[in-house]
């Protein structure tokens, strides 16, 4: 028994030793696991409620405003460079549409469209690469 005692004891050191080194590249992952979740769902929901909103500019520019200060948070928590980088930039480019009537609406549905579609490819490659 003395035997496996002192088998344990530097196997449970090294477990230690490796998991309090590793912490940092498991948040990493985590985060990046996490980015990669709700990144496509803040995109996702967007398109839902975009099509919805084409009649009222107003709510549609809050709406757009609301998913990219959600993206922007996605982008401060991403580890990934790419996913980064393409967050950073579907928010800003969110931001940046100014929905004041109804054509406004339509044509901010259809860049967001491209937009997201475009975004997603790159959030795919980041997050299976």
């Amino acid at each position: 028994m003395r035997h496996l005692k002192s088998r344990f004891l530097p196997l449970a050191a090294f477990a230690v030793c490796l998991f309090a080194a590793g912490c940092g590249e498991v948040n990493d992952t985590i985060d990046k696991a996490q980015a990669c979740l709700e990144a496509p769902k803040i995109v996702t929901d967007l398109g839902a409620q975009i099509t919805k909103l084409t009649d009222d500019p107003q709510a549609m520019d809050k709406a757009l405003d609301d998913a990219a200060t959600k993206l922007n948070d996605v982008a401060d928590k991403a580890t990934n460079t790419t996913l980064k980088e393409a967050t950073d930039d579907l928010a800003a480019t969110l931001s940046g549409i100014s929905v004041t009537s109804v054509n406004d609406a339509v044509d901010a549905a259809q860049k967001v469209g491209t937009d997201s579609a475009a975004y997603l490819e790159k959030v795919a490659k980041a997050c299976t690469g």
